[in-house]
């Protein structure tokens, strides 16, 4: 047998084994070990407090941290990088791990919540959507508001890190065209990203503080002003209050969280570009343009809509529809006011924003602003060569020609958006969800958004009265739009497990 057959016989044999989970495990195990000890953090600000419940965030930790240091004794393994599959596997099981142990102090807790309820909160903030199943936020311990907020700021981050080291190698829905960007040689890519997550780590505490700071010299006591900062940056919408930014009332509050949310819709990775004496990056980018274009627009046409149809006042309608639009577009889910009650105009435009998300990169959800501007560039180059069948049209994003492989990748992942959408809210509706409901809950969990519409989950509602059944979908729905779909369908195809 000559050489080159050898090794294609060892590699399809290595195949046919199946994935090596050890390294998944490893890091998985190192994933819990370090959530166990920012458990520490809500268990100390109870002990403080004097209330009962850091009882409950020391056995959770302690529970967390014998699984993480179990796994990684079990899975000790020397490894150089991981394969395609591996690095698949590791980012839909990670999400989900995290979800059910963070989970744990919200389960034990005075809050009594059932599990289902506990798996779908921790769920929400690790995927910064924001939607809650807990009424009476004003009466929870001050662990566990500070726990709501740590997982969105962990999951914030850790979106940000995925989107920049992960999405763009696995070729994950048109993500690949940020690979080509990111570095001129693709032997340097792992190395690049590793510094690149790193300064992002840096920015994103900075605007932490930044904002936490502004928040409480506006008028926030400090537990608040740090428990919002964590939640607007990482665009993931839990407050401190049942009643979110209307309990404050005030228009400065409202325009820093405005301000953070849009902050927290561009790509990070312009504000390393600007922190290296390029200041005028996010200027340039073209994804940023079109990202503020869309908040002005939609922001401007609710204005005139409450001015002229619902007789409000010029500064109640300019600083509200800023607000609800930011918080839409960027899926934070905070609310001002009660929007559900502006009239038909504005929630069909609120439910169009749900889709849209902010830019690639960023905290935000959605189906990402660079897909529409991909979308649009081939419709267009459709539309020139029926007009000019002899003409050759070249779809371009950012200058530069759009390769067919993204191309392929942005259809296709909008296309399965759509069906993960329709698939979603028809399971609702099997729940025996109504059909406003059922839509827009689907919609509001896929784009990780917060808030739907309707009684039960508008702006001023809750998902605590939703059956069982439907929290568990919503919570796959969560897990599913923030890890960008074909990250989580790939692992149902039998291809995957056999090779």
């Amino acid at each position: 047998m000559k050489p080159t057959e050898i090794q294609a016989a060892k590699a399809k044999a290595a195949t046919r084994a199946g994935i090596d989970g050890r390294p998944v495990v490893f890091v998985i195990g190192i994933m819990l070990s370090i959530l166990s000890t920012i458990m520490a953090l809500p268990a100390l600000a109870d002990i403080v407090t004097g209330h009962p419940d850091w009882r409950v965030f020391i056995g959770a930790a302690s529970v967390t941290a014998f699984f993480g240091i179990a796994l990684m004794l079990m899975a000790r393994t020397d490894f150089n990088a991981f394969t395609l599959r591996q690095a698949f596997l590791l980012t839909t099981v990670a999400w989900v791990v995290m979800a059910a142990f963070g989970a744990l102090p919200l389960a034990f807790s005075e809050l009594k919540l059932s599990y289902a309820d506990a798996f779908f909160e921790a769920m929400s903030g690790l995927t910064t959507t924001g939607s809650s199943v807990i009424v009476g936020l004003e009466r929870a311990s001050p662990g566990i508001l500070l726990w709501r907020s740590l997982l969105t700021l962990i999951g914030g981050f850790g979106i940000v890190a995925m989107a920049i080291a992960v999405l763009p190698f696995l070729r994950v829905g048109g993500m690949q065209l940020f690979r080509l960007e990111s570095t001129d040689r693709t032997e340097k890519v792992l190395p690049r990203a590793g510094q690149i997550i790193a300064s992002i780590a840096g920015i994103y505490v900075f605007l932490n503080v930044v904002c936490a700071i502004a928040y409480w010299a506006a008028g926030m006591s400090g537990f608040d002003a740090f428990n919002h900062a964590m939640t607007t940056v990482a665009t993931g919408g839990f407050s401190t209050s049942d009643a979110s930014f209307a309990k404050y009332d005030s228009p400065l509050i409202d325009s820093i969280a405005t301000i953070f949310m849009l902050i927290g819709g561009v790509t990070f990775t312009l504000f390393i570009r600007a922190a290296q004496g390029d200041p005028a990056a996010p200027l340039r980018d073209s994804q940023t343009h079109v990202f503020f274009g869309v908040f002005l627009a939609f922001s401007l046409a609710i204005t005139i809509w409450l001015v002229l149809a619902e007789s409000r006042e010029l500064g109640f309608s300019v600083r509200h529809a800023a607000f609800t639009t930011a918080s839409i577009i960027t899926g934070t889910g905070y609310s001002s006011t009660d929007w559900g009650v502006w009239g038909p105009f504005p929630l069909i435009l609120i439910l169009l924003l749900t889709f849209v998300g902010g830019c690639s990169g960023s905290t935000t959800g959605g189906i990402k602003i660079f897909r529409f501007q991909v979308l649009f560039q081939i419709g267009l180059t459709q539309v020139r060569q029926a007009l000019q069948p002899s003409g050759v049209f070249i779809a371009k994003y950012g200058g530069r020609p759009i390769p067919e492989s993204v191309a392929q990748s942005v259809l296709a992942f909008v296309t399965l958006y759509v069906f993960s959408w329709a698939l979603t809210a028809a399971a609702l509706g099997l729940c025996g969800l109504d059909l406003v409901t059922a839509l827009t809950g689907a919609a509001t969990a896929i784009s990780n958004v917060g808030p739907g519409l309707g009684e039960h989950i508008g702006p001023t509602g809750s998902f605590a009265n939703l059956p069982t059944s439907a929290k568990w979908i919503l919570s796959a729905a969560m897990l599913l739009g923030r890890l960008e779909l074909i990250t989580v369908l790939v692992l149902l195809s039998r291809r995957f497990w056999s090779g």
